[in-house]
């Protein structure tokens, strides 16, 4: 961790800079050499071109907001998916890997361990508050090395109390980790209108309909029928928030009308495609 006391009053008055796809390695500060609580970032860009980030992870704890545009992250045997007004919290020392296509704007903050009593202990996708979205974007003008104990220290104290609040979303999908199971949910992720029947699915994973299941469940707690209806949910959050129209995600998932889409998302999220992206993007300009 970097030395408090070596760093100049240059160094110590520097913002994050805003990253964007012409970000190079030199505007990113590691956020664990900060001895400070937290770190604040934003993200903004037209087209990150696909840009992934290899499994890594961080002592500090993270929270990553989306505004525009939406991005998936596995974690440790998960799968989310970050839409917009939504936010990812991973946890200190989390091994994580990142996919970000198309538009994509936010704000990313990193929290220190034993910053806040309530935060929680695992990863989870949560709903972010107008509250909480001011207060993050308020952190990013903060020094790097902001001064403690006054004005600011009080900003992050409110921070981290707003995102112990922030409620949880389903916008996960557990992955199974038998490479058999493995094997046959990644192939349904890179070809979600494929629809094979369980037994097509269990014949290609070399195991009974009956074991398949039975295993599926013991992995996932979900039957491959609801894993696969919340992985179309999901893509469909994802590819909706990247500006695609109803008819082209139903298309790509591979439903036969547009009807039998959205009842299935209705059903899922308690909402039509249309409403639940229109409320997402509602007083974020």
């Amino acid at each position: 961790m970097t030395d408090h006391y070596s760093i100049t009053p240059m160094i110590q008055a520097t913002i994050m800079p805003l990253l964007t796809e012409l970000s190079g390695e030199s505007d990113w500060v590691e956020p664990d050499d900060v001895p400070r609580q937290v770190v604040t970032y934003g993200f903004a860009s037209e087209t990150f071109g696909g840009f992934e980030l290899e499994p890594h992870r961080h002592a500090k704890s993270q929270l990553l907001l989306v505004q525009r545009g939406a991005l998936s992250c596995e974690v440790e045997g998960g799968l989310w998916i970050v839409p917009p007004r939504s936010a990812i919290w991973i946890p200190g020392g989390a091994v994580h890997a990142m996919k970000m296509t198309g538009a994509l704007e936010g704000y990313g903050v990193f929290v220190a361990s034993g910053a806040g009593t309530n935060l929680p202990a695992k990863c989870c996708a949560v709903s972010v508050t107008p509250l909480l979205r001011e207060l993050l974007i308020r952190a990013a003008s903060l020094p790097l090395f902001y001064e403690e104990g006054g004005s600011h220290t009080r900003l992050v104290a409110v921070l981290i109390d707003e995102m112990a609040a922030a409620k949880a979303e389903d916008l996960h999908l557990p992955m199974p980790t038998d490479a058999r199971l493995r094997c046959l949910v990644d192939r349904m992720m890179a070809t979600p209108a494929h629809r094979e029947t369980l037994d097509a699915l269990a014949t290609r994973a070399g195991m009974s309909a009956r074991t398949m299941e039975r295993l599926m469940r013991s992995e996932t707690g979900m039957s491959l029928g609801r894993w696969r209806q919340q992985l179309s949910v999901m893509l469909a959050v994802k590819w909706l928030a990247g500006g695609a129209s109803i008819q082209q995600v139903t298309a790509d998932l591979g439903y036969e009308s547009v009807p039998s889409f959205v009842t299935m998302f209705r059903k899922a999220l308690g909402t039509s495609p249309g409403r639940y992206m229109a409320e997402r993007y509602s007083g974020l300009t």
